[in-house]
């Protein structure tokens, strides 16, 4: 369903003109149409231009994908103010996984065909070399078929040094040992006054674009993150999406794009408040527009809401993420009942209300079905797959 004839003769004569006709022209927006999409307060018009964009490289199409989430410790010697997963004073018990319990977790969905293992977790200093590699060997071993989705940029670093060697070799040695692709988290935004007043014991912006490039150039490809909604300036917002669309134009690396909605609770930030569901599509609408040398964005349903990422469909995302299975990062769903997951059937019956049609991927995008919503509605059974226990 493409954006209206009454729609664009509206952009045509909006604040956002000159935005829309370079968008119909296919020009890349600079940065001052970037900062002038984060002060204007036509929701409805950034969206309807981020959605020209969406259709235009990716139709109607909502990517989803079967997914299980890893997170193997919870120790971390970073510090961040932002974060609430790392096991701190008051809040969570520190743990560690062993082999086993790592394995015994991916048990449990093996009669689940789910296509990603997503692993990322703190920087737990304790944990030598060989505890990665083995990490990466028990999951190909029990689950072979999954594609191994595994390590941020800050995670890769601090290997690093474990393993003392070059991070192209040590890149080499592990996806030797099962990786496949990288995650796109750690970003949070790519300027020195947020790194320094937030996260300073992290990777800094450089560090985390050159490791990305590293990895694109090592034959892995990764996502990229942008955690917004704390003390970050528009401004900021802009120059963290155009820096990733410079290091995508020397490496074209990167899959997706992926806005990370900031959650205070727990964290030493806890005085902000949460976002809105108009910041978040907001999020989503510009990445689109911004970045368009990425071929996917990606509302992420547990952090925004279900229904928000439904409504992001029609601002600029094409894929909704997927089953996850015990995501621990955040406890953004709900609270009480601690939701962590949602069944195939879920997420398809989510992409077809929101009007689009589902297609399962793999973490590469390589499609393993695509189906018409039109038939899913007319053949509710096939609605009818498996749900988690």
């Amino acid at each position: 369903m493409a954006t209206s004839s009454f729609m664009h003769t509206a952009l045509q004569r909006g604040e956002l003109a000159g935005i829309y006709d370079k968008v119909m022209e296919g020009k890349r927006l600079s940065f001052d149409d970037g900062l002038a999409l984060w002060k204007s307060d036509d929701l409805t018009a950034i969206g309807a231009l981020a959605n020209i964009v969406r259709e235009a490289k990716n139709g109607n199409d909502t990517y989803y994908v079967r997914n299980q989430h890893i997170n193997y410790t919870n120790l971390c010697n970073k510090g961040c103010k932002f974060c609430s997963f790392y096991a701190q004073k008051d809040g969570p018990s520190a743990y560690t996984m062993s082999m086993e319990q790592v394995r015994e977790k991916l048990e449990r969905t093996r009669h689940l065909p789910v296509t990603e293992i997503h692993m990322v977790a703190g920087i737990n200093k304790k944990l030598p070399y060989s505890y990665y590699l083995e990490l990466l060997d028990t999951v190909k071993t029990t689950r072979p078929e999954a594609h191994i989705k595994a390590f941020t940029m800050v995670e890769l670093l601090h290997i690093q040094t474990l393993a003392q060697k070059p991070m192209t070799e040590m890149l080499l040695e592990l996806k030797a040992h099962g990786l496949c692709s990288l995650p796109g988290g750690g970003a949070e935004i790519l300027t020195d006054r947020v790194h320094d007043a937030i996260f300073p014991r992290k990777e800094t912006a450089a560090e985390w674009l050159e490791t990305a490039k590293t990895a694109h150039r090592a034959g892995l490809h990764t996502n990229a993150t942008m955690l917004y909604g704390h003390i970050e300036t528009l401004e900021e917002r802009v120059i963290h999406t155009m820096k990733l669309r410079e290091a995508q134009d020397e490496t074209g690396g990167f899959l997706t794009f992926i806005p990370l909605a900031f959650s205070s609770k727990g964290t030493k930030l806890s005085h902000i408040p949460s976002t809105t569901g108009y910041l978040d599509l907001k999020a989503v609408a510009i990445g689109r527009l911004m970045l368009d040398n990425f071929p996917h964005i990606k509302a992420f349903w547990m952090m925004i809401t279900p229904p928000v990422a439904q409504t992001a469909q029609w601002y600029g995302a094409d894929d909704i993420d997927g089953t996850i299975v015990e995501y621990v990062i955040t406890h953004e769903i709900d609270d009480e009942n601690e939701e962590q997951n949602l069944s195939q059937r879920q997420l398809v019956q989510m992409i077809v209300e929101a009007g689009r049609d589902p297609v399962e991927r793999d973490p590469l995008y390589n499609i393993i079905e695509r189906t018409d919503s039109r038939t899913l509605l007319e053949q509710p059974h096939r609605l009818a797959l498996p749900m988690l226990s």
